[in-house]
């Protein structure tokens, strides 16, 4: 509304001097220079009272989002919330004494130390974050704010968990994530579990499908709980490792159609080698989605203001100085 007081900066266009009166007008000599300083100081007087009032209305460029190319990949993490998530990791058997150092801290605590690191190494990635065990819970969409993600992985720390792990529940929900998005790079799910799930023929067709159809890359780091046992079979195996679950579903995701791959890890090397690699893998382009918050102009028109008021004040203080001197003169 302040805008409506815009016909304020005419007055300096309609003001007359009427301190002097002269006999006859022909007597005053022609000075184009007076003229045209006259007219530069009404052109200001206009610009600063029209400055003021553009400042007062509060002008802004509102909050935008862009789109710019960067380097990286979209992520869902999903963690497993089970119960055996929270035992030591990589505790060595107790029927030997450990030869070289182990962790103290649960599973769950190690990964969440390594997931923040993660994220920080990678500013342009998108992060989503689901946490899973009888259910899976969607703790945050699709994001890029960094502050997000890092406090919900800290967060996920935190609790007890549940007995048991539904993984196909949250393989679900971690590409119902990318439904409906568009395609704007190196799509992955990255899932950290010390389990596995046996799957139905109905289970393994929806997923295959919705992965398929996402275009989603399949990361799974698998925290060995079994020592000796590894998710591909071996010619020396325990025979009661042949029907494990976590061999079932890992047989399942090697016949994906979309990409997969698997890390073993039993200590904490070998966990930070998995986070590497999958680091070195997910650079390629990708086009993120920039939020720009909204930016006040009113700045730049105070500027102008305070420019054009110090030009008109060092012009009014120097003609009253130049009348100060030529009132002394007449005196003498």
């Amino acid at each position: 509304m302040l805008l409506w007081l815009m016909p304020l900066v005419l007055l300096p266009w309609f003001s007359h001097n009427t301190d002097k009166t002269v006999a006859w007008q022909a007597m005053l000599p022609h000075d184009r220079l007076s003229q045209v300083v006259t007219l530069l100081f009404k052109l200001l007087s206009s610009l600063l009272i029209a400055s003021l009032l553009l400042a007062l209305a509060g002008p802004h460029i509102p909050e935008r989002i862009i789109e710019r190319s960067r380097q990286g990949a979209e992520f869902v993490i999903l963690l497993d919330r089970s119960r055996s998530m929270d035992d030591i990791f990589a505790r060595p058997p107790r029927n030997t004494l450990p030869i070289e150092a182990f962790s103290t801290r649960s599973k769950r605590t190690v990964s969440g130390d390594y997931l923040l690191e993660f994220v920080k190494r990678r500013p342009d990635d998108r992060f989503g974050y689901i946490l899973f065990s009888t259910r899976a819970t969607e703790i945050l969409p699709l994001s890029y704010n960094r502050d997000a993600i890092l406090a919900t992985i800290e967060a996920g720390a935190l609790g007890k968990g549940l007995s048991k792990t539904d993984i196909f529940q949250a393989l679900s929900k971690a590409a119902a994530m990318f439904e409906g998005e568009a395609y704007r790079g190196s799509r992955n799910i990255l899932l950290i579990s010390d389990g596995g799930v046996i799957l139905d023929a109905s289970e393994k067709a929806q997923l295959q499908q919705r992965l398929a159809e996402m275009r989603i890359n399949l990361y799974w780091i698998y925290l060995r709980t079994v020592r000796g046992m590894t998710l591909d079979e071996q010619a020396d195996d325990n025979l009661l490792w042949l029907e494990m679950p976590e061999r079932k579903l890992h047989t399942f995701f090697k016949k994906l159609t979309t990409p997969y791959q698997a890390f073993e890890a039993g200590s904490l090397k070998e966990f930070a080698a998995a986070i590497e690699e999958i680091h070195r893998q997910q650079y390629q382009a990708l086009i993120v989605e920039e939020r720009l918050p909204k930016q006040s102009l009113a700045d730049w028109f105070l500027a102008i203001a305070l420019f054009s008021s110090l030009v008109l004040t060092l012009a009014r203080l120097y003609t009253s100085w130049g009348v100060k001197l030529a009132a002394q003169a007449d005196r003498f």
